[in-house]
């Protein structure tokens, strides 16, 4: 679209300058987007496009608002007042000063994710000890207090060292072996002494419960703590008799036939042979048999 500037714009002949330095003198007849119509005193026309004016004819356009609007995107942009820095400076950066030679745990206790861990592996000790203890039928206290002064060595001391010893292999009272003085002058005076100190020991026996939670009910612990009730009674199996109680029911164990890794098979009295899960033991209780 052309808009017409007859008179409007100007009131007499302009000079335009173009890029190869050469004037024209004459009145703007019309404009747009590509350029002006320029009536020379010749009576001649000439179009002339934005790109071929000259930064100083173009800006001169300018003042004109009607113009404006078409020669503003063909004029450069001025150089901005203050010079651009074209060194940058780089200032030095403060960093962490790291230690000289640190070691693993003292650089672990510097971050707060380094003594998170660390209590992590200090909990995981403890609860060792408590696994260890039950695994070797030992006092959980004794070997979580040991793993607690010394970690992870003190958990394998204990586990290095076995199983306790059952409680029937602790020596009789000191009153039941030692004779009174003058005994070997009375020798019937010290078989007595001794048979009554037996059957003080035999009165002292009392029941003994094993309840899930504080016992692991595995392979292991059943052949090992009742191993006189395998196969024909022995040890413990002649002075106790055993009590099962599973998640089914309460059973008069005689003996236990076999042992497997998940289960064990039990003789049971006016029943025959029941097998029971070892997931399944709620509790045995060992019952003294009347003398």
């Amino acid at each position: 679209m052309f808009y017409m500037g007859w008179g409007v714009s100007f009131s007499q002949a302009d000079t335009l300058t173009l890029n190869g330095g050469v004037s024209l003198t004459g009145d703007v007849l019309r404009f747009d987007d590509e350029g002006l119509m320029l009536k020379l005193p010749d009576d001649t026309y000439t179009n002339l496009a934005w790109s071929q004016i000259s930064q100083d004819s173009l800006k001169s356009l300018d003042q004109n608002p009607k113009i404006a609007r078409f020669v503003d995107p063909f004029i450069e942009p001025t150089a901005p007042d203050h010079p651009i820095e074209s060194h940058v400076v780089v200032k030095p950066v403060q960093r962490m000063v790291r230690p000289a030679d640190p070691s693993i745990l003292m650089g672990l206790l510097h971050s707060g994710v380094g003594v998170f861990v660390l209590l992590v592996v200090y909990l995981a000790n403890l609860y060792a000890g408590y696994e260890v203890a039950v695994f070797r039928l030992r006092s959980p206290g004794q070997v979580i207090g040991l793993a607690a002064i010394l970690p992870v060595i003190g958990p394998a001391i204990f586990l290095a060292k076995g199983e306790a010893p059952p409680r029937e292999a602790v020596a009789a009272p000191s009153e039941a072996v030692m004779a009174p003085s003058g005994s070997m002058e009375n020798p019937q005076a010290e078989i007595a002494v001794v048979d009554e100190a037996h059957k003080v020991e035999e009165k002292k026996l009392e029941p003994q419960i094993y309840p899930r939670g504080k016992f692991t009910f595995n392979k292991r612990f059943v052949e090992t703590k009742f191993g006189g009730f395998i196969g024909e009674p022995k040890g413990d199996a002649l002075k106790f008799s055993m009590e099962l109680k599973s998640s089914k029911e309460v059973l008069a164990v005689e003996k236990i036939s076999q042992v497997a890794a998940t289960e064990v098979i039990l003789e049971v009295a006016q029943r025959g042979l029941v097998t029971v899960a070892l997931v399944d033991i709620l509790e045995v209780k060992l019952i003294p048999k009347p003398v």
